[in-house]
C-alpha cells in the first residue's frame, strides 16, 4: 500500500483503534485522550494521511467549502486578507472559492446566491462600492448560510464583523499632517456607501477638530469606485488641483496608488510640495515617488480571524451564536526621505 492511499479505516485497523476514533482525534475532539491523539496524528503525518472531503462530506452534510467574496484579488490589502483566510481553512480542511464583484452589486449578489445554490458551507464577505440593499443577504442568513463580513460591512445584518481601527487610522494620519506643518488638508475617499469610508471620514474630521482646523467639503473627493477606476481619481485630483492645500488623506489602497499615477498627469501638483498619507498595504510603499506615510492595516490578521469566527460557526450550526465585532489596529508608517 503507497501512502497515498491510507483511509481512515486502515490507520484504524494497523493502531488498532475504530474507525470513529481515528476520525474523532485527527479533528482534535475532546472526547479523545491527548495520548491517543498523538499516535494517530503522527501516524497520520508519516503516510501523508488526507481526509477525503467529500466522503466526509456527505457523511456530515457539509461541503468543506467556503466562498469568499471582495471587490478585487488583485487588491494588496484584499489579497492579504486572503492569505490570512487560506491559512486558517487550509489547517481546518476547507477549501476556499474566491471570486470578485469588481465593484458590481449585481456582480455581488450574483456570487453570493451561486455560492448558496453550490451548498457552500458559509461565505467571507467585503461588500462592493454599489450595494444598497442587502435584502437578499437578510434572506440567504435567514435560510441557514453563515457569513462572516469583514472591512466593508453592513449595519444590520446578524452576523459576526471584522473591521480595521478606522476613526483611529484616519484621527492618526490627520495628526500626523499637522506635525508636518499642514494646514488645509484634503481627503480622496472611496465610495460613500460604505462602511469604512464613512468611519474614516468621521475619524478625519475627528483629527481636524483635535487641531483647530475647519472642514472644508470642497477639500472631499470621493471616487464611488474605490479607485478601481483610475479616470475617477484622475477627475478628483483635478478638482483638487484648484483648491489650495499643503496635505492629502488618501483612504485606501487603491486611491492610494491611483494618486500617485494622477499626480504626474498633472503639472500644476506635480510641482507642489504636499505631504500625503494614505492607507495601504503595499510591500513597496518605500519606494513610492512622492514619499508617503503609510496607514497599515492588519490585513492577514484580519483574514484569519474571519476565518476562524466562520468555521467555528459552521461547525456549531444549530446552536445559538452571540455574534462579535473584531476591531483590529492599525500602524502608521513614516515614509523615508
Amino acid at each position: 500500500m503507497t501512502q497515498d492511499h491510507y483511509t481512515l479505516k486502515d490507520i484504524a485497523k494497523i493502531l488498532n483503534l475504530s474507525p470513529s476514533t481515528v476520525s474523532r482525534a485527527l479533528r482534535d475532539s475532546h472526547e479523545i485522550s491527548e495520548e491517543t491523539k498523538r499516535i494517530v496524528l503522527e501516524f497520520a503525518t508519516k503516510v501523508n494521511y488526507r481526509a477525503n472531503p467529500l466522503a466526509r462530506g456527505l457523511k456530515e452534510r457539509k461541503s468543506y467549502s467556503i466562498g469568499i467574496v471582495v471587490s478585487e484579488i488583485a487588491n494588496n490589502f484584499f489579497s492579504q486578507v486572503i492569505d490570512g483566510i487560506e491559512s486558517v481553512a487550509y489547517d481546518k480542511n476547507y477549501q476556499v472559492v474566491i471570486s470578485q464583484t469588481n465593484e458590481s452589486a449585481d456582480r455581488e449578489r450574483f456570487h453570493v446566491e451561486h455560492f448558496f445554490s453550490r451548498s457552500m458551507d458559509g461565505l467571507l464577505m467585503a461588500m462592493s462600492s454599489e450595494s444598497a440593499d442587502n435584502t437578499y443577504l437578510e434572506g440567504i442568513i435567514e435560510r441557514g448560510m453563515p457569513i462572516v463580513f469583514f472591512d466593508r460591512v453592513p449595519a444590520n445584518l446578524p452576523s459576526h464583523r471584522v473591521i480595521t481601527d478606522n476613526k483611529r487610522g484616519a484621527f492618526e494620519a490627520v495628526q500626523f499632517l499637522v506635525k508636518k506643518g499642514c494646514k488645509r488638508i484634503a481627503l480622496l475617499s472611496s465610495s460613500k456607501k460604505l462602511s469604512n469610508s464613512k468611519e474614516r471620514l468621521e475619524g478625519f474630521k475627528l483629527g481636524l477638530i483635535a487641531q483647530h482646523l475647519e472642514f472644508d467639503e470642497q477639500l472631499v473627493q470621493y471616487c464611488e469606485y474605490g479607485g478601481l477606476k483610475q479616470s475617477e481619481i484622475d477627475r478628483a485630483i483635478d478638482n483638487l488641483a484648484e483648491l489650495d492645500y499643503d496635505g492629502i488623506f488618501l483612504s485606501g489602497d487603491k486611491l492610494t496608488t491611483g494618486y500617485l499615477q494622477a499626480l504626474r498627469k498633472n503639472a500644476k501638483l506635480a510641482k507642489k510640495p504636499i505631504e500625503i498619507v494614505g492607507f495601504t498595504n503595499s510591500n513597496l510603499v518605500d519606494i513610492f515617488s512622492p514619499r508617503i506615510t503609510a496607514i497599515r492595516q492588519s490585513a492577514f490578521e484580519m483574514g484569519k480571524q474571519a476565518a476562524a469566527l466562520l468555521i467555528e460557526q459552521i461547525e456549531q450550526r444549530g446552536r445559538e451564536t452571540s455574534f462579535k465585532t473584531l476591531v483590529l489596529p492599525v500602524e502608521l508608517i513614516e515614509g523615508k526621505e
